[in-house]
């Protein structure tokens, strides 16, 4: 009986109850759709290197280590030896390997020198492979393998040349030997969608006339002879490691640690994201609090609506009791009416989250190369909408109070 009259008296009400049920629905969305895009952005942030056991490189700390060698953010201390680096690979937990030289850079993005291991092993979002969306690899020495977004950003296509700058912020180009854009690789959502890939070869190259960072005044050594010198590198920035067995890995990292020849740092690319994420981890939190502040302005909204309706409503309240209505009924009738109305809202607002991510989920991995998951309603989403519902019942107790105490007397009046 008081469910009929309680769907009765909001169909009464469509336009105002309508309205009130969207915008808790676009609150819930949104909410929820923040939430997706968090947890989306933490998975996308954990997954930029997967499959690589450890990461080596000079001793400093495990967050600088991971900021150069993998988001190409900051400088080394110091490079490891070309000799260290060669020991390391033939230890007999090592699996594979993958060398990293970093230093250079082209109209601010970063330059890294590697070989074609970094292809083969480099993993992210859980295991996926880099995939080179036009040409080709690392063919010649001055090829240059380029991210999606430097492509994008300097509107770059296979073939076109492209010179490397001395350091970060150099106005120094090694403008004698330029490089050839021999492919682009597909959008990934990591860092390398914003390095220039080149040889370990070619960093020495480049190089070949430089002294102490500088170059030696009046030597241009030609290209052609270049290519016939031992390019072989003395240094490396960082390597990444891969093992045998996950059994070895911590013996590994402890004798790299203990490295008697050098100072040299491995550490674990899932506790050192781990330690960034917990820096960066703060405007997570920020944009949560403003989500959640406006499903709470939604459902003030709802409660402000119940208020405004109850001048309009004491007649009805006022024939209702005389009609034998206990004050419970009344009650139960506003709570019930808020109740329906959250209710409404939050499963629609869940029918928009899911209708915007079908939508959004290949845009946004295609533009930004964060993916969306589009899963089952997970438990903290399930307790959010209970919340929201439970709330707006807490909230409808003010006016529905107010409606309890309003005399019949002042209901059955009218004013003239």
């Amino acid at each position: 009986m008081i469910l009929r009259l309680a769907l009765g008296s909001l169909l009464a009400r469509a336009l105002t109850v309508s309205m009130t049920i969207l915008a808790i629905a676009l609150s819930v969305a949104l909410f929820l759709g923040v939430e997706n895009v968090r947890v989306g952005a933490r998975a996308s942030f954990a997954d930029t290197i997967s499959g690589t056991d450890l990461i080596v490189g000079a001793r400093s700390g495990s967050v600088q280590l991971l900021l150069y060698s993998v988001f190409r953010i900051g400088n080394a201390t110091n490079n490891v030896t070309w000799e260290s680096y060669q020991d390391i690979a033939a230890r007999p937990e090592v699996d594979w390997i993958v060398p990293i030289s970093l230093g250079d850079s082209h109209r601010q993005f970063r330059v890294m020198g590697t070989t074609q291991a970094f292809f083969d092993h480099y993993k992210y979002r859980g295991g996926r492979s880099l995939a080179i969306e036009e040409g080709q690899g690392l063919d010649d020495l001055y090829d240059a393998v380029i991210g999606a977004e430097v492509a994008a950003a300097l509107d770059y296509e296979v073939g076109d040349p492209i010179v490397v700058s001395h350091g970060l912020a150099s106005f120094t180009d090694h403008d004698d030997q330029p490089f050839r854009v021999a492919g682009i690789v597909a959008r990934t959502g990591t860092p390398v969608d914003r390095t220039v890939i080149v040889s370990l070869e070619a960093i020495e190259a480049i190089h070949v006339d430089w002294q102490s960072g500088a170059q030696i005044p009046g030597q241009t050594t030609p290209v052609e002879r270049i290519r016939q010198m031992d390019l072989t590198p003395t240094a490396v920035t960082a390597a990444l490691v891969g093992v045998d067995s996950r059994l070895q890995i911590f013996g590994l990292q402890r004798a790299i640690n203990t490295y008697p020849e050098e100072p040299l740092l491995a550490i674990l690319p899932g506790v050192a994201l781990q330690e960034l994420w917990q820096i960066v981890g703060v405007a997570e939190t920020a944009l949560v609090g403003v989500s959640a502040m406006v499903v709470v302005t939604a459902l003030l909204g709802m409660m402000a609506m119940i208020f405004s309706s109850l001048n309009e409503r004491r007649r009805e309240m006022a024939i209702w009791r005389a009609m034998g209505a206990r004050p419970a009924t009344i009650l139960g009738l506003l709570l019930l009416e808020a109740t329906l109305m959250a209710a409404i809202g939050a499963i629609l607002g869940l029918a928009l989250l899911y209708a915007g991510l079908l939508v959004a989920q290949p845009l946004v991995d295609s533009a930004f190369g964060l993916w969306l998951p589009i899963d089952a309603p997970s438990l903290r989403e399930l307790t959010v909408l209970a919340g929201v519902i439970a709330v707006a019942a807490v909230a409808s107790l003010l006016p529905a109070l107010r409606a309890y105490r309003l005399s019949l007397a002042d209901g059955m009046m009218v004013r003239i």
